[in-house]
């Protein structure tokens, strides 16, 4: 058994008299471990799975395992302590509160973990140790993201989530945070999900998931990804 499973899987959106189907019967498999992309264009059905993943959105259809457990049929307090425990987010727009610092913004986090881990630690991990008392409109972008990933791992999650990380921040600083997400999956043993719609970047990648109009058309794995820092795009 995968360490993630998604059999079936569709979404609907009802809006009045229409239907969306931004899912139609995805099927993938994800290992512990792993450092996954979910390719695709704007509205190819992405960051619905992600959010279906993460459990901040249901399903429709079909059946979402994590490490064995299926979170399609549980109560709203069971998602509720898997979000919390398990599923670190990384947003494409960091989501920092404004007037909380860097480590501030870390330490909510901690709060609401079972096992967390040093705030100090983690930002210094991801190069943020002499920022850790700035606020984020004393950031750049690529610093404010850094601490919404700091964010993430301080919470200690099996599984880490990222909706397009990079979108906002420019080529030399994508990269930047590309090669802090690898380095962190390949560290820690966390898995790592990246949404993206950058094909370019799929060598990095141990699986990558490709979509298109809310349908899983390939899957692929790369037997040696590459380091980001030797890829160019």
């Amino acid at each position: 058994m995968s360490f993630i499973e998604f059999e079936g899987v569709s979404k609907e959106y009802v809006m009045g008299e229409v239907t969306i189907r931004a899912m139609d019967n995805c099927d993938f498999a994800i290992e512990e471990g792993e450092l996954a992309l979910i390719v695709g264009s704007s509205g190819a059905g992405k960051t619905t799975a992600l959010n279906i993943l993460g459990g901040m959105d249901s399903a429709s259809g079909g059946i979402v395992r994590v490490d064995g457990s299926d979170i399609t049929h549980v109560s709203n307090r069971k998602l509720i302590e898997f979000r919390r425990n398990q599923v670190g987010f990384v947003f494409q727009f960091y989501n920092l509160i404004p007037n909380l610092t860097a480590l501030e913004n870390v330490e909510i986090a901690t709060q609401l973990s079972v096992n967390p881990l040093l705030p100090e630690e983690v930002l210094e991990q991801v190069g943020l140790a002499d920022r850790m008392n700035n606020f984020p409109a004393q950031l750049s972008g690529g610093e404010q993201q850094r601490v919404s990933i700091a964010r993430a791992l301080a919470k200690n999650p099996r599984l880490l989530l990222c909706d397009e990380p990079t979108g906002a921040l420019d080529y030399a600083t994508g990269k930047q945070i590309l090669s802090l997400l690898q380095r962190t999956c390949r560290e820690t043993g966390m898995t790592v999900i990246i949404i993206t719609h950058n094909q370019a970047i799929e060598p990095i990648a141990d699986r990558v998931i490709r979509m298109r109009s809310g349908q899983i058309y390939n899957v692929s794995l790369n037997e040696n990804p590459k380091d980001v820092n030797d890829l160019e795009w």
